[in-house]
């Protein structure tokens, strides 16, 4: 089996890393810690056709694979981990569901701007009594005419203090076949948002309230498994990051007259880190390569998301231990890194959720938490 790029891919990445150093290096620590979305960037990518790879040319998109969006992630985010996040808002999740199942009226509404870099959708999953039992549900949905009411709460959503459209996860009936997604405008009349707040990672969420909202279309949980590939892309992005940050410092900080990388206790370090990157790297890529091919395998996909969640964050952790003071300083960007690593451990399915999944595939049942 032929694991290298092929062609076309190495020239795409290799033009990525060419607008990324070109556009987005100068100024990558102050993004990172920059509050709000970085619109700046968003309409940078949308000109570089970086946002949209993988939406059908018909509906203004790239027509490219998830493969594409994962190399486009790793590439950016090698130079400018922040802005990473915005080829993943124009890539995965609920752009590509609005994408697939909006229609025509929706796609010319909203697709164009978001595909040029003027908004931003977010998914509003989580709420007050409902994490990882998204069974526990309770935002309903119920039939009005060509759409559907929405009333409930959602928080922990990331960009929902910026967002203009959310994709809302809600209960249209009992159970799991129950549960369905309804796109929402931010000005719609009845929505409303709570205070600003901050995650760890310094990503700013507000609460959403939905008092007899209109929303639109109606589309079941199917498609959340590639919103995961891009929170595995990301976090294996992230991890070497700081793994390449603190490769150079080794090669560069001399202590106790020799230079770090002479030691063998770091130089065991390196390796265990080089070998997860490695492992994460190729169960990403099958994840999305077979995804391609059709729909997303959620064992595939699970596995994807819980390696590169941890082997992301125990890279970035050893790095920044590596490089000391330097690497938990905010004058370089491996503690920001650390940060993201380990918000994407809990989002998009936790670690020990996904384990669950896994588990279930490995013994062909189902087994009940409660």
């Amino acid at each position: 089996m032929d694991f290298r790029l092929k062609p076309e891919q190495q020239q795409f990445r290799d033009a990525v890393l060419r607008f990324a150093k070109k556009e987005l290096a100068a100024k990558a620590v102050e993004c990172a810690h920059a509050g709000g979305y970085p619109w700046d960037v968003a309409k940078l990518m949308a000109k570089q056709g970086l946002l949209g790879i993988t939406i059908p040319e018909a509906d203004g998109g790239q027509g490219g694979t998830l493969l594409d969006a994962v190399i486009a992630i790793e590439t950016v985010a090698c130079v400018c981990p922040r802005s990473a996040d915005v080829v993943q808002a124009g890539n995965f999740g609920p752009i590509r569901v609005l994408a697939e199942y909006g229609s025509a009226a929706q796609k010319d509404r909203y697709l164009k701007r978001l595909l040029a870099g003027e908004s931003v959708i977010a998914v509003g999953m989580t709420e007050p009594d409902a994490g990882s039992a998204v069974t526990d549900l309770k935002t309903s949905a119920t039939r009005d005419g060509t759409g559907y009411r929405i009333n409930g709460s959602k928080i922990f959503t990331t960009h929902s203090a910026y967002a203009e459209l959310f994709l809302v996860y809600v209960r249209f009936g009992p159970g799991v076949g129950g549960i369905g997604s309804v796109l929402v405008e931010r000005e719609a009349l009845g929505v409303s948002r709570g205070k600003a707040s901050k995650f760890m990672s310094g990503e700013e969420w507000a609460e959403l309230h939905f008092a007899d909202v209109q929303g639109g279309f109606k589309k079941q949980i199917a498609g959340f498994n590639v919103e995961r590939i891009g929170n595995a892309a990301r976090s294996l992005a992230l991890g070497r990051y700081a793994y390449e940050a603190a490769r150079a410092w080794a090669l560069e900080r001399r202590q106790f007259g020799r230079l770090l990388c002479e030691f063998q206790g770091l130089q065991w370090k390196f390796a265990d880190m080089k070998m997860k990157l490695d492992a994460a790297q190729l169960l990403l890529y099958r994840a999305a390569a077979n995804a391609d091919r059709g729909l997303p395998s959620p064992e595939e996909t699970a596995i994807a998301k819980a390696y590169c969640n941890q082997a992301g964050f125990d890279v970035a952790n050893e790095s920044l231990q590596v490089m000391g003071g330097m690497g938990y300083s905010q004058e370089s960007l491996v503690e920001y890194c650390l940060r993201r690593c380990r918000g994407w451990m809990i989002a998009g399915g936790s670690i020990e959720i996904l384990k669950n999944r896994i588990a279930e595939h490995i013994f062909e049942r189902s087994f009940s938490q409660r």
